[in-house]
């Protein structure tokens, strides 16, 4: 596994990005699982920053560890920020789903999108850690 401290900022987006990239590389994901993971990982990562530390006024960081396995490729957020599930955050409805965009309600749509490109997505809160958790199934371990 490895593991990676990185300012929470929306500058520092890029380079998780790139973390994310050289390990799907690795793991031999082909590009649209890949951008779907990519996707998926900078959506929470940019609520984290902008939920968990910048509207409450405060500073972290954002552990990043990333594990590849022969079955799947996995990622861990953690961050010391105010306890944000994303899961609870107004996810649309199928309903909603079907409005046009200028009649739906602000908000959960990205995340909505972003967990549809992972196998697996989990959040829990420990103390005062929120992990973030988003798996991916590697292309020998679904075949």
């Amino acid at each position: 596994m490895t593991r990676y401290s990185i300012p929470a900022n929306l500058a520092a987006l890029s380079t998780i990005r790139q973390l994310l990239t050289q390990a799907c590389r690795e793991a031999g994901l082909d590009d649209a699982a890949s951008y779907r993971l990519i996707l998926a990982v900078d959506e929470i990562a940019t609520n984290i920053i902008t939920h968990g530390y910048q509207e409450q006024g405060t500073t972290g960081d954002i552990a990043i560890a990333i594990d590849a396995s022969k079955q799947r490729l996995s990622v861990l957020l953690e961050d010391t920020g105010v306890a944000y599930d994303p899961r609870a955050q107004g996810m649309p409805t199928a309903e909603d789903l079907d409005k046009p965009l200028s009649d739906r309600e602000i908000g959960g749509l990205g995340v909505f999108l972003a967990l549809q490109g992972v196998d697996r997505f989990d959040y829990q809160r420990h103390g005062e850690v929120n992990r973030n958790t988003l798996e991916v199934d590697l292309p020998q371990a679904k075949g």
